[in-house]
């Protein structure tokens, strides 16, 4: 059953997201909790997935930015 308070997702970190999700599948995979709270469990997963994923596209976009920078640096620096 959820017992645990649950925080607004879009607050949660990236890790705190992840982990919030495992926690949700495990609950999920016991199969102990009325349809109700499965639906809604399953829901909140769903929600928590994509949080996950916009995090992680937003590090890929930094990742790119900052190789992209790099790159231009070093193009532009002396003696190359």
């Amino acid at each position: 059953m959820v017992t645990m308070p649950t925080p607004e997702i879009s607050a949660l970190t990236y890790e705190e997201a992840r982990d919030e999700l495992i926690r949700v599948v495990g609950e999920l995979e016991q199969g102990s909790i009325t349809l109700e709270e499965s639906i809604a469990l399953w829901e909140r997963g769903e929600a928590l997935a994509r949080h996950c994923e916009e995090w992680l596209i937003g590090a890929k976009a930094r990742l790119d930015a900052a190789r992209a920078g790099a790159v231009a640096e070093a193009s532009g620096a002396p003696g190359t």
